[in-house]
C-alpha cells in the first residue's frame, strides 16, 4: 500500500482540535443547561439520551473528517505492471572548444554563446538522447549518449578551451569521434550537430562526412563567427599574432562546412549573431525527418486508485450524523 499525497497527513494534526473544540462545547451545553434550570427540571425537560445523541454525533463528525483527510492522501493498493517504450534519436553535439571560441565578435565570446544555446536545446529535448564530443586539435567524448539531461547540462557546464591541450580545428578528427560515440550499428536515429568557428586544419572532414553517411549519420554543421573574421585573445593581454607580428583572425571554412552536410542529407547553418538555431534543426529536421527508434524499454507498477473508499466511508459517517436527532419527534395528540 502506498500514498499519492502522503502530505495531506498533516491535516491529522486538525483532528485533536476538533475533538478538542468538540469535548468544550458538549461540556458548555450541559453548563448553560444547569445555569437556566434547577436541577430537578433538567431531568424532566432534558433527557440524558439527548446528551448521549450529542456526544454521538460529534463522533460521527469527527471519523467523517478523519475519512475525507484519508481521501486527500490518495491511498492506492493493488497494481498492474505496464510496460513503458521510449523512442527518440541518438544526437552528438561536436562542441569547438579551441581557442579562437573566446573570439568576442559573439558577445560575451562564441563558446559561451555556444553553451547557453545547447543549453536552451537541452531544454526541449524529450526522450532523446544525448551526448558531447569536444574538439580542437584533437576531439574526445565528453558526455556519452544519456537520457539525463541534468548530467548532460554538467558536462556541458565544464566544457572550456583548456580541455585540449591540442589547439586547431580537426573536424576530420571530430566527426569520427562523434560517430563512434554513438556506439550502435544501427544506421539510422543518428544526428551530430557540429558546432565550430575555424577553418579545417588538418586531415579530410569530407571524407569522414562521407564515412560518416555510410553509418546512417547526418551531420548538421553550424558556423559560428563573423563573416570578416575575428581576433583571437591572448590571456597575457591583446591579440594573438603570428610570427610576422599581424594580428591572427579566425575565419570560417563555409564552403568545407556545407560539404560536410550535404554529403549527409543534414543543413548548414552559418551564424553571425550567435543564434544558432539549433532549435528550428532539431524540430523541423532531427525530430520531424530522422526515423525514431526505441531507446528504452522498462517496466512499472500502476497502482490502483483506492480513495473513493474513503470518500464512501465519509460519506455514510455524514449520513449517521444527519440521521441522529437530537430531539425526539413529537407525537400528535388523538384528541387534537
Amino acid at each position: 500500500m502506498k500514498f499519492g499525497q502522503p502530505i495531506f497527513f498533516n491535516l491529522l494534526w486538525l483532528l485533536p482540535l476538533l475533538v478538542g473544540f468538540l469535548i468544550w462545547a458538549l461540556h458548555k451545553k450541559r453548563e448553560l443547561t444547569r445555569l437556566f434550570c434547577s436541577p430537578n427540571l433538567v431531568q424532566k425537560l432534558v433527557s440524558e439520551r439527548i446528551f448521549q445523541k450529542q456526544t454521538n454525533k460529534a463522533v460521527w463528525s469527527v471519523l467523517a473528517v478523519f475519512f475525507i483527510i484519508l481521501a486527500l492522501t490518495q491511498p492506492r493498493w493493488g497494481y498492474e505492471w505496464e510496460e513503458l517504450r521510449q523512442e527518440g534519436v541518438d544526437i552528438v553535439i561536436a562542441l569547438d572548444v579551441s581557442k579562437s571560441m573566446l573570439a568576442e565578435d559573439i558577445p560575451p565570446n562564441r563558446l559561451s554563446r555556444a553553451k547557453r544555446k545547447i543549453a536552451d536545446l537541452l531544454q526541449m529535448l524529450d526522450g532523446d538522447r544525448i551526448g558531447l564530443v569536444a574538439f580542437a586539435g584533437s576531439a574526445f567524448v565528453q558526455c556519452p549518449l544519456t537520457l539525463d539531461y541534468s548530467a548532460a547540462k554538467l558536462f556541458l557546464d565544464a566544457t572550456d578551451t583548456d580541455l585540449l591541450s591540442s589547439q586547431g580545428t580537426a573536424l576530420a578528427e571530430a566527426i569520427r569521434t562523434s560517430v563512434k560515440a554513438f556506439r550502435s550499428e544501427d544506421k539510422k536515429s543518428k544526428a551530430i550537430l557540429l558546432i565550430t568557428d575555424g577553418e579545417d586544419h588538418q586531415g579530410n572532414p569530407v571524407e569522414a562526412a562521407k564515412w560518416a553517411a555510410e553509418q546512417g549519420v547526418k551531420i548538421y554543421t553550424i558556423g559560428i563567427g563573423k563573416e570578416i573574421g575575428a581576433p583571437i585573445p591572448d590571456p597575457a593581454g591583446g591579440f594573438k599574432k603570428d610570427s610576422l607580428g599581424e594580428v591572427v583572425l579566425t575565419k570560417l571554412d563555409e564552403t568545407t562546412l556545407q560539404q560536410i552536410a550535404l554529403e549527409t542529407g543534414g543543413t548548414y547553418v552559418r551564424s553571425v549573431t550567435g543564434d544558432l538555431d539549433l532549435e528550428k534543426i532539431y524540430l523541423e529536421n532531427i525530430n520531424q525527418k530522422i526515423e525514431q527508434k526505441e531507446l528504452k524499454t522498462e517496466r512499472r507498477k500502476l497502482w490502483q486508485e483506492r480513495f473513493q473508499w474513503a470518500v464512501f466511508l465519509a460519506f455514510i459517517c455524514l449520513l449517521i450524523e444527519f440521521t441522529i436527532r437530537e430531539r425526539p419527534a413529537q407525537s400528535t395528540s388523538p384528541n387534537q
